[in-house]
């Protein structure tokens, strides 16, 4: 079959490149619906297009018909989406259509073929790429999915910015719930001299039929799965609930064993390595899937790519599913009509409830969708105590009714009904003004002055906001200013420091970081301030300007004060005491007074930073203390639910450590955590930029693609390794300075450990576990072929340094583990 970009080759004439797309449509058994018909030939013909259809009217297809035109044409389009996970999966989409050679990726986190003529990328990636190039950019298309994230409180600056600084770019604007976008139609036409073709008001070609439902869970799968209305896809507000039900669920026969057996041949050597994994993988094989942004990526890949094969029956996940995600569904089943929204508890609007229900129902295989709303828990329980009751008047009298318990938000029937009539809510544009713009406006060169009074006042913003704006973008200037990131003298605006390419100072508190590490030494010996830890002092600076990954810390406080109650009980404290002094037990925050301090002193002189909260924690810096990897990190906290999470947070420190950290201010040792915190996000989940490699290269057959490559050998950087090798010995010092026997004879059976801690103990007081004590200096390495042989240095009072620790590296099995395995023979003394 003649593929897309060999019909449509590389003509600039609309109507040959409109002919050769429904060509090549109609060889894919596909008849374009009408409003598709019209978006493709308004986008042929240089159009911008604002497409408003509802789910299943082949938004997507529209899409694919822009980028070829846009390619015939020899331009460089992007395609960008609200979340990372809907990134990968348009990538790989697209890949399978123009070639890997023709697409890449950028998500931030990683970067594959970005030289491409298409690109897939979040919506921050093109806003900050505009803000730094302007008009100058290289970009021809934009074609922007999900656009409803324009009205985000936190992140729709990202999809205005585009709008207003890419002038020669045609736009193809796409999303189910726009609502009125006629000043924003007629905004585009004005910036980029194209008129801006509105496609709205389409009736779906898969009717949803809507129904409320006032019994159990069980009930509604069992029933669904009885009359063949599946796959069903449960969805929750909260992770929790998500992976509780999947595994109530388990207890309903969701598969056969024909169903069972082609699920394990599919999945076939697929890596369940940590803890959720093991959970994730009997539930799916039998036929039962969990979806939701706390899973790593290969998880939710999974899932996805069963669910596309038809091999799941039932997923149970999180509203995510309604941010375009390609899963095929059925019946969609909502689990309530209220979420928290971080802020607060509340109804789900009605956007929100018809980007979930519009999921329902698969465009060539169904002709309807089920779209079910479960009423309450308390009502659902009045239903069945009535209907138990049956028609005794007796009995239905001595019902006990029960209502909403105090405080919650409810919903009802009348709710439902409301949802299923209302218009999405108009609009609201968000746009935002924070250091990292300023500074890519300002490093563009040119006019600065015009582009910033341009990006301040000539956007969508009310005029109140545009003078709030305003009055934002003087204090950040003089903040940078005042940073000696910014001057401006006779020659203009400028920035004072060398930018390399991927230098971003993405977090709004990026400036307050330069100065706060400016005030640590390198020089741990003679160090005034901070920890005597330069390189982990620096990483807990970065880490105090990043978001909070509450589920994290609130682990991390639980663990805490855990432990501080144990010790307060061994100490005899009584018990109203050792309440009053748990209040000020918290989650771990280094450097929290020398940041504090440092904070005041910055914000005296740029008031503007006080709008950003300075949080300090210790992820990066506990698991790299604790020397763990990340599923002993996961497991330690009990973060099963919240693995994506934690990967997220070790990706985003990582990346900002590396790109806000000056070369003059990175140590060996800074360098040697740098590499190791990398190299462990790339262990944990490299599936995206891995299975894009055997894309490009393939090794096993194209119709498997469920089970991703697995990440690279862990030897191959070898300075990360080392660092893993060193951890694993200094986690053995850990333990014996806190004399924890039982810990280490469960890490090394072969060794006598009380013995020998028995037997240290008779000459020193303790085992130091300060900075000193994990110097690299204090590690001997013996590298051969097949194993290193190592010996760890204890820290003793007296710096006698005559008591070892050896043991063995086996390279073998670290390449299986993916971390270093280390298996230690003996404790000495010399």
């Amino acid at each position: 079959m003649t593929s897309l970009l060999e019909r449509i080759g590389d003509s600039d004439d609309a109507d040959i490149v409109y002919d050769a797309f429904v060509t090549w449509t109609g060889e894919q058994g596909i008849e374009l619906y009408p409003a598709q018909d019209e978006a493709v030939i308004e986008i042929v013909s240089g159009a911008n297009v604002i497409l408003s259809t509802p789910t299943g009217t082949g938004k997507s297809l529209v899409a694919v018909a822009a980028l070829a035109a846009c390619l015939a044409r020899g331009g460089r389009s992007y395609y960008t989406a609200p979340i990372k996970a809907l990134v990968s999966e348009k990538f790989f989409a697209l890949v399978d259509i123009f070639g890997a050679s023709n697409v890449g990726m950028v998500t931030g986190d990683s970067s594959v073929n970005p030289d491409a003529p298409i690109i897939c990328c979040t919506a921050e990636i093109l806003a900050n790429l505009s803000l730094r190039q302007g008009v100058d950019a290289e970009v021809d298309q934009v074609v922007m999915d999900e656009f409803h994230f324009y009205g985000d409180p936190d992140r729709g600056w990202a999809w205005q910015v585009p709008l207003l600084l890419l002038h020669r770019a045609q736009f193809v604007l796409m999303s189910a719930t726009l609502g009125d976008v006629a000043s924003i139609a007629d905004d585009l036409s004005r910036r980029t001299g194209r008129t801006t073709a509105l496609v709205t008001g389409v009736e779906r070609p898969v009717p949803l039929h809507f129904s409320y439902a006032r019994t159990p869970a069980h009930d509604i799968v069992e029933r669904l799965l009885e009359e063949h209305e599946v796959p069903v896809y449960i969805v929750h507000f909260s992770q929790a609930a998500a992976l509780e039900r999947a595994q109530a669920l388990a207890s309903v026969r969701v598969a056969s064993r024909e169903q069972r057996d082609a699920i394990a041949e599919a999945i076939g050597d697929f890596r369940f390595t940590t803890g959720f994994g093991k959970t994730l993988s009997r539930l799916v094989r039998s036929g039962i899937g969990v979806h939701h942004a706390g899973m790593l990526p290969r998880y939710r890949r999974l899932v996805e790519t069963l669910a596309q094969r038809g091999l799941l029956k039932v997923i149970c996940g999180t509203d995510t599913l309604g941010v375009g995600i390609n899963v095929p569904i059925r019946t969609v089943v909502l689990t309530a009509l209220s979420k928290y929204d971080g802020t607060r508890m509340r109804q789900i609007s009605a956007r929100e409830f018809q980007q979930v229900a519009g999921r329902a129902g698969r465009a060539g295989f169904d002709t309807y969708g089920n779209v079910i709303v479960m009423a309450p828990e308390w009502e659902i329980e009045n239903a069945v105590a009535l209907a138990k009751a049956g028609d005794d008047p007796a009995k239905r009298k001595k019902i006990v009714r029960k209502k909403a318990p105090t405080g919650v938000v409810n919903w009802g029937e009348g709710s439902y009904e409301r949802l299923i009539a209302a218009e999405p809510e108009p609009l609201v544009p968000q746009l935002q003004l924070t250091a990292a713009m300023l500074i890519n406006v300002i490093a563009r060169g040119g006019d600065v002055f015009a582009n910033v009074r341009s990006l301040v006042f000539d956007n969508h913003e009310p005029r109140a906001r545009k003078y709030e704006l305003a009055r934002r973008a003087i204090a950040i200037f003089r903040t940078l200013v005042a940073a000696e990131i910014v001057v401006a003298d006779a020659s203009g605006i400028h920035v004072t420091v060398d930018l390399q390419p991927n230098f971003a100072l993405n977090q709004p508190l990026s400036p307050f970081a330069l100065a706060a590490i400016a005030l640590l030494s390198p020089d741990d010996a003679s160090a005034e301030t901070g920890s005597g830890h330069y390189a982990l002092d620096v990483i807990s600076v970065i880490e105090a300007t990043l978001d909070d990954p509450r589920a994290i810390l609130s682990q991390q406080e639980y663990k805490a004060r855990g432990e501080a109650v144990n010790a307060m009980k061994r100490d005899g404290i009584e018990y109203d005491e050792r309440m009053a002094l748990l209040e000020e037990v918290t989650y771990p925050k280094p450097l929290s007074e020398l940041l504090a301090q440092s904070f005041e002193v910055f914000a005296s002189s740029q008031p503007w930073v006080r709008d950003f909260e300075l949080a300090p924690k210790s992820v990066v810096r506990d698991m790299f203390e604790r020397a763990m990897s990340f599923a002993e990190f996961v497991s330690f906290y009990q973060l099963a639910r919240s693995e994506g999470l934690v990967l997220r947070y070790l990706s985003d420190a990582y990346r900002a450590v590396r790109q806000t950290v000056p070369a003059e201010a990175r140590t060996d040792d800074l360098l040697d955590i740098i590499e190791w915190l990398g190299e462990l996000v790339r262990q944990v989940d490299s599936s995206l930029v891995d299975e894009w490699e055997a894309l490009v290269n393939p090794v096993v057959d194209a119709a498997t693609p469920v089970v991703p490559p697995a990440p690279p050998s862990v030897l191959t950087n070898r300075r990360a390794f080392l660092v893993l090798v060193r951890n694993e010995l200094f986690r053995r010092v850990q333990l014996a300075a806190l004399q924890r026997d039982d810990e280490l004879v469960e890490l090394d059976p072969a060794v006598d450990w009380p013995a020998a801690l028995d037997a240290y103990f008779d000459e020193h007081d303790e085992i130091l576990t300060g900075g000193p004590a994990r110097s690299p200096k204090l590690v001997a390495i013996d590298e051969r072929p097949d194993e290193w042989l190592v010996e760890q240095t204890i820290d003793d009072p007296a710096g006698d340094h005559d008591w070892r620790i050896r043991g063995v590296v086996d390279l073998a099995a670290s390449v299986e583990e993916g971390t270093a395995v280390v298996r230690v023979t003996e404790v000495v003394r010399l």
